[in-house]
């Protein structure tokens, strides 16, 4: 009797620990469709909404789910890689609240710093500059292979990204890849692929 308790207590811990290989959440601002295998987004739809605000994220950090299992902190230390913002917070600075919704990790792919603060950087300026004077709907698609590199901190790292950017209202669409690794080119247009 008291194994079958045991069991029947220990049965709810041993279902939460299993991680799901996709979890779809829907924020107020991004859609996100998650690995917790992976500990990173996989699939990231946003509308850019801000594209001139000026709220300040001074002192804001990420931070994990409690309902999901995400990357943390660890994930990023004494390597290349920085938290990579997918849905840029930028892009959402029209309130302190919806800059926050950006710092889940949740919204964060481990992405190599030059990648990051370079090309990666210069397309989210641009999305915000089109965003000015129409409507920018952005998916980014993060992308794995047999070769992707598993952290010991237990993330995956990604092997790239695709990023498609519609214009709404231009009727325009373009459609970027980025290696995960530092550009050989200097301009986000080079990075075009439709």
């Amino acid at each position: 009797m008291k194994k079958i308790l045991l069991i029947f207590f220990l049965l709810p811990t041993i279902v939460f620990c299993q991680v799901r290989d996709l979890v779809t959440v829907k924020t107020s601002i991004y859609e996100i469709v998650y690995s917790e295998v992976k500990e990173s987004p996989i699939l990231v739809k946003y509308k850019v909404q801000c594209p001139t605000g000026t709220a300040s994220r001074a002192g804001m950090d990420f931070y994990t789910n409690d309902t999901i299992h995400t990357s943390d902190n660890l994930d990023y230390v004494d390597n290349v890689y920085d938290k990579g913002h997918m849905a840029p917070a930028a892009d959402f600075n029209c309130t302190k609240e919806m800059l926050k919704v950006t710092f889940s990790y949740l919204n964060c792919a481990l992405q190599d710093q030059y990648l990051n603060r370079g090309v990666w950087r210069m397309l989210e300026v641009q999305e915000r500059e089109w965003a000015k004077t129409d409507v920018v709907n952005v998916i980014i698609e993060v992308k794995f292979d047999k070769n992707s590199q598993k952290l010991k901190t237990g993330a995956t790292v990604p092997t790239g990204f695709y990023k498609t950017i519609e214009i709404v209202n231009k009727k325009q669409t373009h459609k970027y890849y980025f290696p995960n690794q530092k550009p050989v080119k200097n301009k986000f247009t080079e990075y075009e692929i439709f």
